[in-house]
């Protein structure tokens, strides 16, 4: 009797050390390390108009299982030479491309640094491939890719046409493709005023994916059961 007591308590231990050890993010997105994107250009071709503003940031589950933010990277980007400058597109973000305040660097120097962060925190988290994560992402990877090949970067860590739409996502768990409106369905704080910047814009699409993910965990929709 004792006996079965002392394994029923260990059972019960080991329990709850799994329940306390973080997901496996490569078993979790078959592979794929998510990453979050988002740019601010200067019009909407990416192969002739400024790539101006980037931000990156990584994710990681934490002890409770959860999907959360890990790493960040934020850099404005100096308009390559001959870069097309939309003045429609510079009055809806309001970025001056000249102001020496911006501290800009180029789009090599740019992408870079954040493809080295990227690496390095794929690597560590056991994936093979990251994936671009965004509002509409299609944008976001056709500047990333434009400006990886101007300049000729060849070691890209995204897949070249594979993206995780929060759009999508946020329609068909929250009923809004809106970005702001999402964030407000999901009680996650959004100001307007804030909007249309690089980090802030990643920062809250960051928010939404990880609360859709957690969201569809809490629901029994992961870990599957049964046959894979």
């Amino acid at each position: 009797m004792l006996k079965s007591t002392s394994t029923s308590s260990e059972q019960t231990t080991e329990q709850k050390l799994e329940q306390n050890t973080p997901q496996n993010m490569s078993a979790r997105f078959r592979g794929f390390f998510p990453v979050i994107i988002d740019v601010e250009t200067a019009g909407f071709e990416s192969t002739t108009d400024a790539l101006l503003e980037i931000a990156a940031i990584t994710l990681k589950f934490d002890q409770d299982n959860q999907l959360v933010t890990n790493e960040e990277a934020h850099y404005h980007v100096k308009p390559f030479e001959g870069a097309n400058l939309e003045q429609a597109a510079l009055d809806f973000t309001g970025i001056d491309p000249h102001n020496p305040l911006r501290l800009a660097i180029s789009e090599k120097e740019a992408l870079g640094e954040i493809f080295k962060m990227i690496r390095q925190t794929q690597k560590e988290a056991g994936c093979t491939r990251s994936v671009l994560v965004g509002h509409n992402p299609w944008f976001d990877l056709s500047f990333v890719k434009a400006a990886a090949e101007r300049s000729s970067i060849k070691r890209n860590p995204f897949h070249l046409f594979t993206t995780f739409d929060t759009a999508t996502l946020s329609g068909l768990a929250l009923g809004q493709t809106v970005l702001a409106k999402a964030c407000a369905t999901a009680n996650i704080d959004f100001d307007a005023n804030e909007a249309h910047s690089a980090l802030y814009d990643t920062r809250k699409t960051a928010e939404l994916f990880c609360h859709i993910v957690n969201r569809f965990q809490s629901l029994g929709g992961w870990p599957l059961t049964g046959n894979n």
